[in-house]
């Protein structure tokens, strides 16, 4: 089994959860990435979202949400992708950068538009009601 450890970076607005689709594939994501060597969660969560989203993480805001585990969507049925999810303030207008291919502000019940680990985090969001 193989895993692969990202971050994410959890934004709601109006009842809607910020979401990305990278140029090429069929899925929107919650936006985030991996670490580089050495990064802390905070360091690469704030490069991710300035290089896909082009705007500012308030580090002094970032607070953990959850860590959720599912297959990764798109690859071998053994290799799995588990995702650590932190809220945060921004400052600066969010537009689509680097690999992102577009941004959607999903409702709740467009989860069937995600990946299978950003379903799970769908449902909990929406469990605790703050993606009603």
């Amino acid at each position: 089994m193989r895993l692969i450890d990202k971050l994410a970076w959890i934004e709601i607005q109006d009842g809607r959860i910020l979401t990305a689709r990278s140029a090429n594939k069929d899925k929107f994501y919650i936006p985030g990435g991996k670490r580089e060597n050495g990064e802390s969660d905070e360091q690469a969560l704030i490069r991710e979202i300035r290089e896909e989203l082009s705007v500012e993480i308030d580090l002094n805001s970032i607070h953990y949400f959850g860590t959720f585990e599912a297959q990764a969507h798109g690859h071998d049925p053994n290799v799995m992708v588990k995702m650590t999810c932190y809220f945060a303030n921004y400052i600066g207008e969010i537009k689509a950068a680097s690999e992102i291919a577009e941004i959607a502000w999903l409702k709740y019940d467009e989860w069937p538009q995600t990946s299978y680990v950003d379903k799970l985090i769908f449902d909990d969001l929406n469990n605790k009601g703050l993606l009603p």
